[in-house]
């Protein structure tokens, strides 16, 4: 009977630790379960990880009615603002934006959905060291660029899936990509110069566009079946802007140092930042004329995106920026940081308005990289280069 006593005495202690450790590690805690596993090297496996989906109930910070700091830490340069039209006409379906990021520690894919201020994670794959991304437009897909190899010498691209499965991996050492539609543009570079080629988003079928000894470019779509090619600005050297259709190369800007460049969706416009004698300047290209009209407000062609419709450019300006310093090449390389206000530059009107004055509206700094916006214009998304943190506001 005694010993009896004793095993039942002996289980209820252990029954009471386990009740203990449950409540203590895993009753009511926020966030995921998130399965570890880095991503491999292209040719060394799938890259698909382990462990199911899981949502998170964590909200966005609003900071005014219009302005959202949707990211406290930090996430890659790259997210994308898709508009979700209701299904029906029913109060239930409330159309609205909704932001596709990753987050820079873990690699995982969030939204947030601007309707309701949650944020969801999608995808909770753990990918470390991503340096940027480029989403297709409807965000099923971002194509993430890390280094490998013992040196970090390696240039991965792997085609991310948001909703967690089917990812795949593009040849490596590939030096920049663009994304139009359900195109691919590829550009690898070498001390031959650089090879263009287009392909399908699935990675497959891919077409030689074009070729040049230029080994030190950037590229990017501009309108159908034409592209833009520009050296890689530095303030001590002079850049070139070029419009290339069918192979050949049409110069629109240059040669002028620090030159950047930015095409409309609709290759019509190019955006064309640069210095001159130590201060950014920044104007306006017509590709079928040649036209260029110098912009009142400047800043580094990166800093900008182009509405859809070429109406508009939404831009960082940065207020008073420091003197002394070489730019792009200082901004780049982080020696100097911004303190922007968001302006918009109407196209039509040849007007530039101030949308957001962030300094006013939040106390603190902002260095605007990677801008984004909706297809309808009605959400402008943007990354503090100062803190890496995300935001959106409404238009």
């Amino acid at each position: 009977m005694r010993r009896t006593l004793i095993i039942v005495l002996i289980a209820l202690v252990l029954i009471g630790i386990g009740v203990f450790v449950y409540f203590y590690f895993f009753a009511n805690k926020a966030g995921v379960t998130v399965s570890p596993g880095n991503l491999p090297v292209a040719g060394q496996g799938t890259g698909t990880g382990a462990g199911g989906l899981a949502t998170t109930t964590n909200r966005a910070t609003l900071v005014t009615a219009r302005l959202v700091k949707i990211s406290a830490g930090p996430v890659v340069p790259g997210a994308v603002v898709t508009y979700v039209l209701p299904a029906t006409t029913t109060a239930q379906d409330i159309s609205g934006a909704v932001v596709s990021y990753i987050e820079r520690q873990s690699g995982n894919v969030f939204t947030y959905n601007e309707h309701t201020g949650t944020l969801t994670r999608t995808n909770n794959k753990t990918i470390p060291g991503i340096q940027s991304a480029v989403w297709l437009p409807d965000a099923s897909f971002a194509f993430v660029r890390y280094l490998s190899g013992a040196d970090f010498s390696t240039i991965n691209t792997y085609a991310l899936p948001s909703s967690g499965s089917g990812g795949f991996f593009l040849q490596q050492n590939i030096t920049d990509l663009s994304i139009s539609s359900s195109s691919i543009l590829t550009l690898a570079s070498g001390v031959n110069g650089s090879v263009a080629s287009l392909g399908h988003a699935n990675g497959t079928q891919l077409l030689e566009v074009f070729t040049t000894p230029l080994s030190a470019l950037h590229t990017s779509f501009a309108g159908n079946m034409s592209y833009l090619a520009y050296t890689k600005p530095s303030a001590t050297l002079e850049g070139n802007a070029f419009i290339v259709t069918k192979g050949h190369f049409s110069r629109v800007a240059g040669p002028l140092n620090g030159l950047a460049a930015l095409s409309s969706p609709s290759g019509k416009w190019v955006l064309v930042s640069y210095t001159q004698d130590t201060a950014m300047q920044m104007e306006l290209v017509n590709t079928a004329t040649g036209d260029e009209i110098q912009l009142p407000v400047s800043t580094i062609a990166d800093k900008c995106v182009w509405a859809a419709d070429d109406s508009a450019l939404y831009c960082g300006i940065p207020v008073s920026p420091p003197n002394n310093y070489a730019y792009p090449d200082d901004w780049y390389q982080g020696a100097v940081h911004f303190s922007d206000r968001i302006w918009k530059i109407d196209v039509v009107d040849r007007q530039a308005q101030l949308v957001l004055d962030f300094p006013k509206e939040t106390k603190d700094s902002l260095d605007a990289i990677a801008l984004a916006i909706d297809p309808l214009a009605t959400t402008l998304v943007f990354v503090n280069k100062n803190d890496g943190s995300l935001w959106s506001y409404q238009l």
